[in-house]
């Protein structure tokens, strides 16, 4: 499973998220929406044009989850991680 942050720097519910999931020692990649357009474009096109953050893509073979703002337990959740 692939597990990625859409975020910006000054978000603060972002910085909780990453350091949450580093605490768990879940790995990550992240994406700042504002150093890549087409970031900022995806996140848009999934919280009905706003550029809402952290919004989370865990990419599993059954498919793609995608979820805006969760908690450090749902993504463990989502992921299968107790």
């Amino acid at each position: 499973m692939a597990l990625t942050v859409y975020s910006t720097t000054w978000c603060g519910p972002c910085k909780r998220l990453k350091s949450q999931l580093a605490r768990e020692g879940i790995s990550f990649d992240e994406i700042d929406i504002e150093r890549d357009p087409s970031a900022a474009d995806f996140v848009m096109s999934v919280n009905n044009g706003n550029q809402t953050v952290p919004t989370v893509v865990i990419e599993t073979a059954n498919g793609r989850v995608v979820r805006t703002n969760p908690s450090a337990l749902e993504v463990k959740a989502l992921l299968g991680v107790s």
